[in-house]
């Protein structure tokens, strides 16, 4: 059983910077994309970046892209959002996710962390 746990999150003022980490326990984390989501209030859950099991590969969403980097540390379990020029609209809960062996950063994702606060304040 995989756990995932994030840390990193805070209150940060817009055109700051924040770095969330997701440490990984429990299974062979190592095989499988992870990726961050966020949900913000009122709104649906987003999905924000992928990364394939190496770390060849990365998929940010076109609402990040230029300003988030994911990226990850197989030999130490953590992925890592690395947030850059914030913007209020991106205040949300953020959220660390695993697929399964073999699946791609499309998901489906099947391991979820308990989810970290970033607040941007204009």
């Amino acid at each position: 059983q995989v756990q995932l746990v994030e840390s990193g999150g805070g209150l940060v003022q817009a055109g700051g910077s924040l770095r969330l980490s997701c440490r990984a326990s429990g299974g062979a984390v190592s095989v499988r994309a992870m990726g961050w989501f966020r949900h913000a209030l009122g709104k649906e859950r987003e999905f924000v970046a992928g990364i394939s099991s190496s770390g060849g590969s990365t998929y940010p969403a076109d609402s990040v892209k230029g300003r988030f980097t994911i990226s990850r540390d197989n030999a130490k379990n953590t992925v890592y959002l690395q947030m850059n020029s914030l913007k209020p609209e991106d205040t949300a809960v953020y959220y660390c996710a695993a697929t399964r062996y073999g699946l791609g950063y499309e998901g489906p994702y099947s391991y979820w962390g308990q989810g970290t606060q970033v607040t941007v304040s204009s």
